[in-house]
């Protein structure tokens, strides 16, 4: 059984640590937290050990990175990396419950939750977050980085870039692409492809902020 160390004491650890707990391939060492007020805290059973940087400090444990952002995530992955953490550090976490056909990927430091459905050629980057019910289908591209909420359902050969987001219940049409840091809102219908840095949101969807600018409907 392997050593884990959980990065944030948040939502999405705690959903970690019940996974994991019932898969039982790993053995959950504790939890490592920026936030001072956090360190000592007992969250699901699990301490709170200190700073995110003490990583190096358990030099057989595997890490995975339980932040939702997508952004997030790849921060401290590189912090970790201009501390000298090695990719193979990482663990890739899957529920029990989901079945990887054969020819399907999954990267590391990715974490799929209960009842994910995967069919043929599907490709998951690394760290990237598909919480339960997410359905992939035949040939789809998950970016590194990524996050897919709760029911997001993509059509085949959907490309989805590198650090977007889907928010829950969201559908992607086939043989779309949803570009990089893009933002899909909760519930949207998306019927055509996401330029990167942008949200869309309703049914069908349609571009609601382009990066950092206020949202359209502020400015119209």
């Amino acid at each position: 059984m392997s050593e884990l160390l959980l990065i944030a004491a948040s939502g999405l650890a705690r959903e970690v640590l019940a996974m994991v707990r019932s898969s039982g391939p790993f053995d959950v060492v504790g939890i490592l937290d920026d936030d001072e007020d956090k360190l000592g805290r007992v969250v699901d059973g699990a301490h709170v050990l200190g700073p995110i940087r003490e990583a190096m400090n358990y030099p057989h444990a595997l890490l995975l990175i339980c932040i939702g952002s997508g952004g997030g995530r790849e921060s401290v992955v590189m912090r970790l990396r201009a501390l000298g953490l090695a990719e193979d550090r990482y663990a890739t976490a899957i529920d029990p419950s989901v079945h990887v056909p054969e020819g399907c990927v999954i990267g590391r430091g990715s974490i799929i939750l209960a009842h994910v459905a995967m069919t043929a050629s599907v490709t998951i980057g690394n760290h990237v977050v598909a919480m339960p019910g997410v359905t992939f289908t035949h040939d789809d591209i998950i970016g590194d980085y990524a996050t897919l909420a709760s029911g997001v359902s993509l059509g085949g050969n959907v490309h989805v870039g590198r650090a977007a987001y889907l928010g829950m219940n969201a559908s992607v049409r086939e043989r779309l692409t949803i570009g990089a840091k893009a933002t899909i809102g909760m519930g949207a219908a998306v019927l055509a492809d996401v330029p990167e840095d942008e949200t869309w949101a309703g049914v069908p969807a349609r571009v609601i902020r382009r990066g950092n600018s206020p949202a359209l409907e502020e400015v119209q």
